[in-house]
This record gives C-alpha cells, sequence and structure tokens, in this order.
C-alpha cells in the first residue's frame, strides 16, 4: 500500500515540491492526521461497491482513503494550481476522477449520472472550506441528489447549529432547512491541531442522511422557508413582532395573529422554541390569507 497523503512529513513534502502556497481566499486548511481521515470515511458507511463525491479534495488526503474504501470517487477542485499535485498524488488509485470546477456552479446531478452506475449507493464525504459550508451543503441538499447521504467535517460551531434541536440556542433557519431534507448527527469533534495552517476554530465531522420525504407536507416550500428566515431575524422579537416586520408588514398584523391562533401558537413565542411541524403548519395558515 503506498504511503498516506495525510503526514505532516509527506504533507510538507508534496507542498515543498510543487511550491504550493495557501489561498486564504479558498479557506484551503488540509488536514494531516490519518486517523481522522479514516474515522470520516467510516462514519460515511462505504462498501466496495459506493461511489463517493468529494469536493475540495487538496492534496488529495482525504481522496486517497476514499479511493481505498469506494468503487469509485469524483472530486471537485476550484483551484487549478492543484489540479497537477492531484494528478501526481492520486496516481495509484485508477478509480478516482478529479473535476476542475466551482461545485456550487456544476451540475453535479450530470456528473452523478454520467460517471456512476444507475442506482449506485452514493455518499457525498468531504472536508469542506469553513467560508463556503453553507452554500455547498444548501446547494446539495435542495438539488435532491441521488445520495444516501452527506459527511461533512465544517467548523464545530456550524456543525452544531446544522444539528440542534428547537428550544436551544443554536437552532435558527439553518437547522430547519437542513433538517427539512436530512436527519442531522454530529458524529466526530475534530481539534484544529491536525490541519495545516492551523484554523482558528475546531472542526467536527457531521452526518446528514437524506430522508425519503420531508418531515412535513406543505403547498409551497419556498414560503414555509420565508416564514422560517424572517422568525429568526431577530432572535430577541417575539414570532409575531418577527413576522409582522420581516415579512407580512404592519397592515397584515391582524392576519398574522389570526394565522397563529389557528396554528395554535402563542405570538408572544419565540422562533427558536418553534418545531418544524409548527412553522409548517404556520406556513399553511398564512398562506390562506
Amino acid at each position: 500500500m503506498t504511503k498516506d497523503i495525510a503526514t505532516p512529513i509527506r504533507t510538507k513534502e508534496i507542498l515543498a515540491k510543487h511550491g504550493f502556497t495557501f489561498k486564504k481566499s479558498l479557506g484551503q486548511n488540509f488536514l494531516i492526521d490519518p486517523n481522522v481521515l479514516r474515522n470520516i470515511v467510516d462514519v460515511a458507511s462505504l462498501t466496495p461497491q459506493s461511489g463517493a463525491i468529494e469536493i475540495g479534495p487538496g492534496i488529495g488526503a482525504l481522496t486517497e482513503q476514499l479511493a481505498r474504501q469506494a468503487k469509485r470517487v469524483v472530486a471537485f477542485e476550484i483551484d487549478q494550481r492543484l489540479i497537477p499535485v492531484l494528478r501526481e498524488t492520486l496516481a495509484p488509485y485508477e478509480n478516482v476522477t478529479v473535476i476542475n470546477e466551482d461545485v456550487l456552479k456544476a451540475d453535479v446531478k450530470q456528473v452523478i449520472a454520467t460517471t456512476f452506475e444507475e442506482g449506485q449507493d452514493l455518499m457525498v464525504v468531504a472536508n469542506l472550506p469553513y467560508y463556503v459550508t453553507t452554500p455547498i451543503l444548501m446547494k446539495l441538499l435542495e438539488a435532491k441528489l441521488p445520495v444516501r447521504g452527506i459527511v461533512v467535517m465544517i467548523q464545530a460551531e456550524v456543525a452544531d447549529r446544522i444539528a440542534a434541536k428547537p428550544g436551544t440556542k443554536e437552532y435558527g433557519s439553518l437547522s430547519i432547512a437542513a433538517q427539512y431534507y436530512a436527519t442531522a448527527e454530529l458524529a466526530v469533534k475534530v481539534p484544529k491541531t491536525v490541519f495545516v495552517p492551523q484554523p482558528n476554530v475546531d472542526s467536527a465531522v457531521l452526518r446528514l442522511t437524506i430522508r425519503e420525504k420531508p418531515p412535513v407536507t406543505v403547498a409551497d416550500e419556498e414560503w414555509l422557508f420565508a416564514i422560517v428566515r424572517a422568525s429568526f431575524a431577530n432572535r430577541r422579537k417575539t414570532i409575531l413582532n418577527n413576522l409582522i416586520h420581516n415579512l407580512v408588514g404592519k397592515e397584515r398584523k391582524d392576519e398574522a395573529v389570526l394565522a397563529l391562533a389557528e396554528a395554535g401558537i402563542d405570538p408572544s413565542r419565540r422562533g427558536e422554541t418553534l418545531t418544524i411541524e409548527e412553522f409548517a403548519n404556520l406556513s399553511e395558515q398564512l398562506q390562506k390569507r
């Protein structure tokens, strides 16, 4: 077996050989602990028949571990400078394809259709740059890709927010948006010391398991999420005040009061205390008016 890419010495050698310098604008932090990488892959529960989609492979540390477990790996890398590095580090693995593209602009569904077998077990597995974590996750979830789930290493604080339950200070519109599409659980906390360069915050591995159908049924998903966003616009305000100031306007205050009453929601409650079921009920009541 080839030597792991993700050791401090090997990483240093690869970076020096290619004269690679980190771009802060791309949020590049490379993992230098093979055990952490193996943990991430374990959380994804891949089989020798699985396919894996990676985002931001860097120098190939996680890609290599995925290639050893999965049948096929596709990795999206935005940084042109890393393409020759990856060509070299991943040369031993014929089951890997690297696409030099921004995943936010890529047609991921099309890539899946042309790269993987129909009905193949698929997982997204990635060490995501902190600055684009939310846009990438929401794009993947909203695209309704044919994947079993998403396992990502992200900023610990963001992972806490995504997996948060109602009534906690972490719970917010991101928790509801993610949990509408998937069940969320924190798998492993990861210290900042296993990265180069070392970030300022700790990370966590989050597992999202895609739901077969959302936990609630609404006539208009966009309207539901508009209500959710409005309800958290000012966390200190009551649900009624937030709806008036951020969504329906003062002239429709009576309608908002009525909709809350019909949904069985006390107007003095705050958004963070509402479950997704209560938000769904409220969205249906507000839409009637």
